[in-house]
């Protein structure tokens, strides 16, 4: 590592021949190996060995989310640097909110409600909350496009005839510095300071409490760390380990899991059909990256800049930003490039996990029976999704009488569950095309499953009794209409009259055909002007 530094403080000549190392993958390591705390633990006793704690009293639990005026906002991404596009040094425009489902969460104005409000309406009472949560900023998977750029630009670099120059001449000692698939520093952080504001926002439910809550998430690694850093902030960190239950379900093939649920559903897998929506965002970057590659290919050479690498530059710059707190990659690309690069998720998104493609209503279906299932205190009796029937046929993992319920899970099943639930408007202006991007467009993915990303369903009684009488539900701050769902009317605050909400999700629920969606053998209709997450009937 020393050699490294030493080499990037040397000056750079016009033109720029890579080092050996250039793309080359570094990695540290902590603890540092070998380390051990065993032989020196009995010098540090923790706080409860050592006492003289001084006073301890606390207090009560706060409630924001029914009484704070102003809402609180989550509008920065302290404590990364805000990176710059090409052609917009200290303008308005925020590069990171143009990452599609790898930007930082951010507070949602509206999604077609402007005067409503995350603050619980004037009269209501807060009864119950659900949570749906994304993991944290996390590193790319494995052998994504990130990597495979590097090591390409590592074994050109061995070449004879490499050289680079201008905006690109960083690329002469650039080393890869990412792992794969764990949560980043400020993954962790994003995610417990969530757990705080989730306490602060609705802390006072834990009084309901007669037995310890029970969370739920998967058992990838950055699922299971999201899960326990967000209770670490939402209880106390010394104490969240016995303050509540983790359960913990495996995330692998062929185990039935709401919260991982492409693993039983073969044609969310498919190239033709799962990842469709690659195919199409492709289309879109041929024509949004066309100029990038013109500007940007004459400073490398020796090096083919294709457009699928110029798609990986841009994703590097999210994931280093994330990750390192800042990247060379983001000034690169101009505005109007970042929002093609937001598009192209978009498009991923709506044609692959959204409401364009067949499979993504069948797998949200399995969380929207559990729901209703909380949400009634009826226990499942029909297993016909990814319920795991094991799991939700016990009251001891599946508890029904709980007031909070959290479950961590994936940016992709988020998007499938809000599918599911049919909340109309964020299809309002669907089908998305590939060759532009639609003025005023509803299908937004960095505002529907970033980093971090939260859905709250809130069950109030209106007027304020212990009775639940209405719900309604937040998708990252912004209240989400329900006129999709049969029974739910027109409502400035997003209401819905919980009866009918129950009665017209079971109608939803009956209009999803998972056993065909999941496992038929049938093609994506051309054009496909799929907009609810079904095979057509």
């Amino acid at each position: 590592m020393l050699a490294t530094v030493l080499l990037l403080a040397l000056p750079f000549s016009s033109a720029e021949s890579a080092s050996s190392y250039a793309g080359s993958t570094v990695v540290d390591s902590y603890p540092p190996p070998g380390a051990t705390n065993t032989a020196v633990d009995a010098y540090f006793p923790d706080a409860s060995q050592v006492g003289y704690a001084g006073p301890t009293p606390t207090g009560a639990e706060p409630a924001a989310i029914v009484t704070a005026i102003p809402f609180s906002k989550v509008e920065n991404i302290f404590p990364l640097s805000r990176p710059n596009s090409a052609d917009g040094i200290d303008s308005t425009f925020n590069v990171t909110r143009h990452w599609g489902n790898l930007s930082p969460m951010y507070s949602v104005e509206s999604f077609g409600l402007p005067d409503a409000s995350p603050i619980i309406p004037e009269g209501c009472g807060l009864n119950a909350v659900h949570l749906l949560m994304r993991h944290g900023a996390r590193y790319p998977t494995s052998g994504s496009g990130p990597s495979k750029f590097a090591s390409d630009i590592h074994a050109a670099a061995l070449k004879e005839g490499f050289s680079v120059t201008g905006d690109l001449e960083f690329l002469a000692t650039w080393t890869y510095k990412l792992g794969a698939e764990i949560l980043t520093p400020f993954g962790r952080e994003s995610v417990f300071s969530n757990g705080v504001a989730f306490r602060y926002r609705y802390g006072q439910l834990l009084n309901a409490f007669t037995d310890l809550p029970v969370f739920r998430t998967t058992s990838e690694d950055r699922m299971v760390d999201s899960a326990l850093n967000f209770a670490a902030g939402f209880f106390e960190i010394r104490t969240y380990e016995t303050d509540y239950h983790q359960e913990i379900i495996i995330e692998e093939n062929k185990y039935n899991n709401t919260l991982a649920p492409y693993e039983v559903c073969p044609n969310a897998n498919s190239e033709d059909i799962g990842y469709f929506g690659g195919t199409e965002a492709g289309k879109w970057a041929d024509i949004y990256l066309k100029d990038a590659q013109t500007r940007l290919q004459p400073m490398i050479q020796g090096f083919n800049l294709t457009i699928s690498l110029l798609v990986d530059m841009q994703e590097l710059c999210a994931y280093e930003t994330v990750a390192l707190g800042y990247s060379k990659f983001c000034d690169l690309f101009t505005e109007q490039e970042w929002e093609g690069f937001e598009y192209y998720i978009d498009l991923e998104f709506w044609y692959s996990y959204g409401p364009g493609n067949p499979t993504a209503a069948a797998q949200g279906l399995g969380y929207v029976q559990e729901l209703v299932s909380r949400l009634t205190h009826i226990p499942i009796n029909v297993w016909n999704s990814s319920t795991n029937s094991t799991l939700d046929s016990s009251n001891i993992t599946f508890p029904l009488n709980q007031p909070i319920y959290v479950d961590a899970t994936h940016d992709v099943v988020i998007s499938s569950i809000v599918t599911a639930l049919n909340f109309t408007s964020l299809a309002a202006t669907g089908p998305l095309p590939t060759d532009h991007i639609p003025p005023r467009r509803s299908y937004i993915s960095s505002q529907i499953a970033p980093f971090s990303s939260q859905l709250v369903a809130q069950v109030l009684s209106c007027p304020a009794s212990e009775e639940p009488t209405h719900i309604r539900f937040l998708l990252n701050d912004g209240v989400v209409p329900l006129t999709g769902i049969h029974g739910c009317t027109e409502d400035s605050n997003g209401l819905c009259v919980l009866p009918s909400f129950i009665s017209g999700t079971h109608e939803r629920i009956g209009q999803i055909n998972y056993a065909h969606d999941c496992f038929a053998n049938y093609t994506i209709p051309n054009p496909d002007n799929i907009i609810d997450g079904r095979y057509p009937s």
